[in-house]
């Protein structure tokens, strides 16, 4: 995922369909070191930082 893309994301009232190595994630926030604060869906108390080219959106 490019850095635009995932700061409209996390800047999104929407929820988007993201993914982390297959596990659905929220974006918390997005560095300029191309890397991403998320957490797990189903543990919002799990924070990672993660590189932006392993998350994935689903289409719409």
């Amino acid at each position: 995922m490019d850095s635009k893309r995932a700061k409209e994301i996390c800047a999104s009232p929407r929820m988007a369909n993201v993914t982390h190595i297959g596990v659905p994630i929220y974006i918390d926030s997005v560095s300029n070191d191309n890397t991403a604060n998320v957490h797990p869906l189903s543990q919002p108390d799990d924070h990672r930082t993660v590189s932006l080219s392993s998350l994935t959106e689903a289409p719409q």
